[in-house]
């Protein structure tokens, strides 16, 4: 079994490291998102180096756009199966836009996190997820953050922390949560409102699952009313409006019970080591004194050798690029 990404499985391929002329059954795992990516070209690509008369399967939220091309080309005769889907209509989960000040936010955000339950909230980079995380530490709410910027042993740590609720509420992009399920969460906020209505849908389609009951806010300012009127026009979607602050009784009624935040005293910074970076060959010192590279680099030397060698023996910026110790760095130096 091979599990790749499409475009990695490519370079292999082109590498001559990878075949597909074997392969019996194909599975495209999340076809919609791969589509949103762009990455449809390239799997067409992979597709047409399996066999023919392999088996395929296609997994996707929706079947629009370039996934239905997908199927009516690759997939022959298909049975379809259906589950409750995001677009579904269900009774259970209930939609709110709450028109809030830029100041109000956070507290606002806060309120609702500190009531009882789980709660997810989605935001649209990895930068707001790790700071909105640390807000809401600050202020005293267990919180987790889930974002591309972890190493896969954070992840690991801050998913079993909100499953086993030592953390209540879990900050995350969309890509990063994509495939974590985790039960009872009874309250969905959209944080930053997603640029693309099937994202609001997925990300809502966390909670009211199995027949429970859910909760879905989105936080709106006044910047934000004309897109987040379109984005709910788009999901199909007619949520109730109300222009709100820290204190409204609204509050309590979306997200129900005593709030409870965690003394100053007990409160710990959240687990958010990066990725570790792979080891970038050694560079040598004694090398680049060639003075025909920027300020005295050579291409083997790299370009801060050379630029300090450079520097002493008078040698001006030069080209190059940034392997060869030019560009960026001798640029920075000479002015």
């Amino acid at each position: 079994m091979l599990v790749a990404c499409p475009g990695r499985l490519g370079d292999h391929i082109d590498s001559r490291h990878a075949s597909l002329d074997s392969v019996e059954i194909t599975v495209i795992d999340e076809a919609d998102h791969m589509a949103d990516l762009g990455f449809l070209p390239v799997v067409k690509r992979l597709l047409d180096q399996t066999p023919r008369n392999g088996q395929r399967m296609l997994f996707s939220a929706t079947l629009d756009a370039g996934v239905d091309v997908i199927v009516r080309k690759y997939l022959t005769d298909p049975v379809t199966h259906s589950v409750d889907s995001d677009k579904s209509e269900n009774a259970e989960m209930v939609h709110h836009v709450l028109h809030v000040t830029n100041a109000d936010r956070v507290p606002v955000l806060v309120d609702l996190a500190s009531a009882p339950g789980r709660t997810m909230v989605f935001t649209r980079t990895k930068h707001r997820a790790k700071q909105l995380t640390r807000q809401l530490i600050a202020a005293g709410v267990p919180a987790v953050e889930m974002h591309g910027n972890l190493a896969q042993g954070a992840r690991t740590r801050n998913l079993a922390a909100f499953s086993d609720g030592k953390a209540n509420t879990m900050v995350a992009t969309d890509i990063a949560a994509r495939g974590i399920h985790v039960d009872d969460v009874t309250l969905v906020v959209h944080a930053d409102p997603p640029v693309e209505h099937k994202a609001y849908l997925h990300r809502s389609g966390r909670t009211a699952r199995a027949g429970a009951s859910g909760t879905v806010v989105t936080l709106m300012t006044d910047e934000q009313v004309s897109a987040v009127r379109d984005l709910t026009r788009k999901a199909g979607i007619k949520p109730t409006t109300t222009r709100l602050g820290l204190g409204h009784p609204l509050l309590n009624e979306l997200a129900p019970g005593q709030r409870s935040l965690v003394p100053v005293s007990q409160r710990v910074a959240p687990v958010s080591a990066p990725e570790p970076m792979a080891p970038g060959p050694r560079r040598d010192r004694a090398a680049g004194t060639n003075s025909n590279g920027p300020r005295g680099g050579t291409g083997s030397g790299g370009g801060r050798p050379g630029a300090r060698n450079g520097r002493r023996s008078g040698s001006p910026a030069g080209g190059g690029g940034r392997d060869g110790g030019g560009g960026r760095d001798g640029r920075r130096r000479s002015a």
